[in-house]
């Protein structure tokens, strides 16, 4: 996403004043570049757990005996410092569309939800866009998997979900 347009997605500045801060950061060497418009890191810290229920119709990691996965992210931007704006990154984690390991027929009928918390605060949509501040914050994500009908054939399963920082 270019400059201007995530500016504007933000609706922090006028389309004129993102135009020429952009420009001006466009005369900025790379490495100064990256500094000023900023980054923002994530490491996972821990992998999560999904448990089934007790109809074997739903594995989730906030399930009993289930856990979050953990991630640490790390935002940071000089032009938000200087200007002041309080929203330069957002976190999302969006449900993935699949498993990425399962046994023979587990992938059938299968929707994915997610959830996320961000530093123990209350849970979040999976695919809802969170606003971050500078600083260290520590993602919790859940993930749930349910079957339209029937239940889990016995065997290993396996699933992602990627944590956005943008």
């Amino acid at each position: 996403m270019g400059c201007v347009e995530r500016n504007r997605r933000r609706g922090s500045w006028s389309l004129a004043g993102a135009a020429a801060l952009c420009a001006l950061v466009a005369l900025v060497p790379p490495a100064a570049r990256a500094a000023l418009l900023g980054s923002c890191a994530i490491v996972v810290i821990a992998p999560g757990k999904m448990v089934p229920d007790g109809a074997i119709a739903t594995l989730g990691s906030a399930q009993p005996g289930g856990a979050a996965a953990l991630a640490r992210v790390t935002a940071n931007s000089l032009i938000c410092v200087v200007l002041g704006l309080l929203d330069c990154f957002r976190v999302s984690a969006p449900a993935p569309s699949g498993f990425t390991a399962y046994p023979s027929g587990g992938d059938a009928g299968v929707t994915f939800s997610t959830s996320y918390r961000i530093d123990g605060g209350s849970g979040i949509g999976g695919s809802v866009q969170t606003e971050v501040l500078n600083g260290t914050h520590t993602v919790a994500v859940d993930l749930a998997a349910a079957r339209a009908s029937g239940v889990f054939p016995a065997g290993s399963y396996r699933a992602q979900v990627t944590v956005l920082c943008e």
